[in-house]
């Protein structure tokens, strides 16, 4: 007799994936000559992650602003990030109404970033003792890598899941100091700023002397040569709050449940109308196959 497989939540990162969809398929339009190049290539993102990994749970977290927290401790936080394209964003509200009826939880809270709600949601699932897969192409989430914690990115076509080992053989360091390693380093993605000086495998090289930036900045008179001691001391006060900033708040009130998570049975109608609408023609076709990602 074949066996249940195990059960597994999938949490995707939907900004991410919607961003990479739309500049991977130049332009496709629906019938009424509205872009869908973002939603035709993130249903099929999706389908090809989801029938690798065969989830049985899986959710996608959008970015609903940024946390205040964080903007508190740097304004600049983000700032040199481009608006949203204009045929990106209609498209998100579109994939925001296609995900429900493809089965699948979307999940999008005012004030908070996506990044925090999949840091929690992970966090609560792995507790119960259920296996988490996060796809994104953000680092910040090698901080959550664990036994029970995975991560793929998109850009992998192997679409490989990430342990422990795979963050070290990257950065030179382990998922629990990646926190400290980003905050030495900066991120310029986040428009975070660094030491000046020290690049990934300095900081790597540090951590992996002292384990931690607390002890690092404790024993720092012991940092040869004289400019690198230096360049930490005069920095001290922004790697500390680029730990503030770079940890995930993984403990937000948040009342999704694991019944929530679960894959539901589409809705096969509504999933008709928007591929009609959308002119998926090829996606029509396949409804009456149901394949298992819808």
């Amino acid at each position: 007799m074949p066996t249940e497989p195990p059960s597994r939540l999938l949490i995707v990162d939907g900004h991410a994936f919607a961003y990479r969809a739309f500049h991977a398929i130049r332009r496709l339009d629906s019938p009424t000559g509205l872009p869908t190049n973002a939603i035709y290539g993130f249903i099929k993102m999706l389908g090809k992650i989801q029938a690798q990994l065969r989830p049985s749970h899986l959710a996608v977290g959008w970015d609903g602003g940024l946390a205040a927290e964080r903007l508190a401790q740097l304004p600049a936080y983000k700032s040199q990030r481009p608006p949203m394209p204009p045929d990106l964003d209609h498209q998100i509200q579109a994939l925001q109404d296609y995900l429900p009826a493809a089965g699948f939880l979307s999940a999008c809270q005012p004030g908070v970033e996506a990044d925090d709600w999949i840091a929690t949601v992970a966090r609560q699932i792995e507790a119960v003792g259920m296996r988490v897969v996060i796809a994104s192409t953000d680092k910040d989430f090698m901080q959550l890598v664990s036994p029970r914690i995975g991560l793929v990115t998109a850009n992998d076509k192997s679409l490989k899941v990430w342990t422990a080992q795979d963050v070290r053989a990257k950065t030179g360091v382990n998922p629990e100091q990646i926190v400290d390693w980003l905050s030495l380093v900066g991120d310029s993605v986040d428009n975070i700023p660094g030491v000046p000086g020290v690049g990934s495998k300095t900081a790597a090289d540090l951590l992996n002397r002292f384990g931690s930036v607390e002890t690092l900045f404790n024993q720092l008179h012991t940092v040869q040569p004289d400019r690198l001691q230096t360049a930490l001391q005069t920095s001290q006060e922004t790697v500390c709050r680029n730990q503030r900033l770079i940890r995930l708040n993984d403990r937000l009130p948040c009342q999704v449940t694991i019944d929530d998570l679960a894959i539901k049975p589409s809705d096969v109608q509504r999933l008709q109308s928007l591929f009609s609408q959308w002119g998926f023609k090829s996606l029509l076709s396949q409804l009456d196959q149901t394949p298992s990602w819808f």
